[in-house]
């Protein structure tokens, strides 16, 4: 499975999106950096996407959601609702992301909408848990003190999600920070124990 980081070069604020290449081609969340269809065209060399498949739908994952439909007519899988999603998703369901299967697992408390998905290899982890994002180098998590969000719900879900992670598990793509190849398990049940703390993630939470 290959898998491609198309809004690396973003100059502006924008979360990772992941091209995914293998039996299918899949787009994990879209982004918000308006380069990303030119840039997806630039790696399909004239191929196409066959889905979408979003972890949540804060801004920063799905602005650029129409573009990209609008550029590869691809299906869209969400949790929530949404005027393109062709697919709804929920908690227990099967997804193919390249070649490989992945559960779908509910996340929330960053987001309400908030979905990881876990194959025996590979984790897409949105923004429940992040290898490094300028507040911790090894194991961060989503932001939890804006409206709607919830740092109970959140640890509640990074305990879920270590529950249905197989120690298998060495690839970790995250919404945000640097990609991660290793002890997936470790990286969450680090981020697990800093968010039990209950401490601000940032200084002026």
């Amino acid at each position: 499975m290959e898998v491609q980081h198309v809004t690396e070069d973003a100059e502006t604020f924008t979360c990772n999106a992941f091209l995914v290449r293998g039996d299918q081609t899949i787009l994990v969340d879209a982004g918000a950096w308006d380069g990303v269809v030119d840039e997806i065209r630039t790696s399909l060399d004239g191929e196409t996407i066959d889905a979408i498949v979003l972890t949540h739908q804060h801004g920063d994952h799905v602005a650029q959601l129409e573009a990209v439909c609008d550029a590869f007519d691809p299906d869209v899988y969400a949790y929530a609702d949404h005027p393109l999603r062709t697919h709804e998703i929920d908690d227990g369901d099967t997804v193919r992301i390249g070649d490989e299967s992945f559960e779908v697992v509910y996340t929330p408390g960053h987001a309400d909408d908030h979905v990881s998905f876990v194959s025996g290899a590979t984790l897409f982890s949105g923004d429940v848990v992040v290898h490094d994002d300028g507040a911790f180098d090894y194991g961060s998590f989503g932001r939890t003190d804006m409206a709607g969000q919830s740092r109970e719900t959140l640890i509640e879900s990074l305990e879920e999600l270590l529950s249905r992670l197989p120690d298998s598990v060495e690839h970790m793509y995250a919404g945000h920070g640097g990609i991660f190849h290793g002890d997936v398990t470790d990286v969450v049940e680090t981020a697990l124990e800093r968010a039990q703390k209950r401490e601000p993630k940032y200084p002026d939470e």
